[in-house]
């Protein structure tokens, strides 16, 4: 993979004027996903076509029209149900059965030390079947997922019917948590390559995969779209109102941001705290509300749209974030973008964006009195120091972190590993396909991560 990064080094996005590629995902568009969006928009403008693919779309309603457009232009492998899927999989059985078979035995070790059982691994093949019959109808040279999860078991299991070479991005933490389960490894060894979205997850992904795989993983970051900034002028805002962007999720950590709220407001602080989102700790969170009197200060907004979150964040004195766990939080780089300070828990990558006492404050994970802390010191900042915090924020986020920079490494990524391919290069996926299926299982480690004996 080090020659496919070489050449991407040097091979100019878009380079194969109109290249087709295939975006696979879980769900899409989905209120969490805008990075998504402005991903595939940013190829888009590079010269890439790409055909949107997704297992099923969002159930709650839609607050952006930009996602409303997306899901116009987004095929769902499961939009029939299953039963859609019978018709694919029995048509690449019958034309191509000895693939069908290794694609099933796969799936059948893919399904040991992984929370879901084998049936639904099974139903990963018919939905790998689907995705290569429309793979192929649109003549895409590669398909790309995001996340390490169930969509890059697709994809991988895809390649093994005869599909395109192919690639993902991982995010956390949900793939760190459970990287045996999910068999990170095998979908990183036979992958073309794999974007990791921060330093922190390269890392992360390093300790899963032996070294002679380390340099197919890539660091591409998320990227921020210019007319989300623009015309901004970096102006601190002197209010009290702290708001908190994000699902309503037991990794967020919300539980833990209001009891912080609780212990400012029992010094007497002036302060309202907004949480912006939604999710399935919304009704534990407005109980905890209530229990601490917090009522007239913290308020749940619900699913907002990126133009909506813009106002929020501009509307606001700072971005607050309590996480648990991370990959590195889209909203870190709009509030910082938008010249506003962010106050969070140091995990995974927030220390490589946020830099503790020059664009935000740290503090620990897991702590609501060193949160309650920062917060203070956010509230006692003055305007001075706000403009300041904003302004080095806003250039670090304009650096790291524009939408079409980024575009371009991964465009030039999907260019070297199509020129790879058409090269007659052979990645460990197409030996595989021809000799063998996964490794045996007594070479995997148990799922509590000791080796099986």
């Amino acid at each position: 993979m080090r020659a496919i990064a070489n050449q991407a080094e040097t091979q100019p996005a878009g380079a194969d004027a109109g290249m087709k590629i295939a975006y696979f995902i879980n769900q899409y568009p989905k209120v969490s996903h805008t990075f998504i969006r402005r991903e595939i928009q940013a190829l888009e403008r590079q010269g890439f076509s790409v055909l949107r693919i997704a297992l099923r779309g969002w159930d709650a309603e839609l607050a952006d029209a930009a996602d409303l457009a997306e899901r116009d232009q987004t095929r769902y492998v499961l939009r029939h149900g299953l039963r859609g899927l019978l018709g694919p999989l029995l048509g690449m059985a019958l034309r191509h059965p000895v693939r069908t078979s290794r694609a099933l035995a796969w799936a059948a070790r893919l399904a040991r030390l992984n929370e879901r059982s084998l049936p639904y691994h099974w139903i990963y093949v018919a939905e790998a079947c689907r995705l290569v019959q429309w793979v192929r109808a649109a003549g895409a040279v590669h398909v790309h997922a995001h996340f390490g999860t169930n969509s890059a078991e697709v994809v991988l299991l895809a390649r093994l019917l005869g599909g395109p070479r192919f690639s993902f991005t991982v995010h956390g933490p949900e793939e760190f948590d459970k990287p045996l389960g999910i068999h990170l490894r095998e979908k990183i060894e036979h992958s073309a390559f794999v974007v990791a979205i921060s330093s922190f997850c390269r890392s992360q992904l390093f300790r899963w995969v032996g070294s002679a795989h380390w340099g197919k993983v890539e660091v591409v970051r998320c990227g921020i779209e210019p007319n989300f900034h623009s015309g901004v002028e970096v102006r601190c805002n002197p209010n009290r109102q702290l708001v908190c962007v994000g699902r309503l999720s037991e990794q967020k950590g919300h539980l833990l941001l209001i009891e912080a709220a609780a212990l400012l407001a029992a010094e007497g602080e002036d302060f309202t705290l907004l949480l912006a989102g939604d999710g399935e700790l919304r009704a534990q969170i407005e109980a905890t509300i209530a229990a601490n009197g917090l009522g007239g200060r913290v308020v749940i907004t619900g699913w907002i749209g990126s133009m909506q979150v813009r106002e929020l964040l501009l509307g606001s004195r700072a971005l607050v974030l309590s996480s648990f766990a991370e990959g590195l939080p889209v909203v870190v780089m709009e509030a910082m973008a938008l010249g506003r300070p962010v106050v969070a828990t140091q995990v995974a990558a927030m220390a490589e964006l946020v830099e503790d006492g020059r664009s935000g404050w740290l503090c620990p994970a897991g702590d609501a009195a060193a949160l309650a802390a920062a917060m203070r010191r956010c509230l006692h900042a003055s305007e001075e120091q706000l403009t300041a915090m904003g302004t080095h924020g806003r250039a670090v986020v304009l650096s790291r972190h524009d939408a079409d920079r980024e575009a371009q490494k991964l465009g030039n990524l999907f260019q070297a590993a199509a020129n790879a391919a058409g090269a007659g290069a052979m990645n460990a996926t197409d030996r595989l396909s021809e000799r063998r299926a996964l490794p045996p299982l007594e070479n995997l480690a148990r799922s509590d991560g000791r080796m099986l004996p």
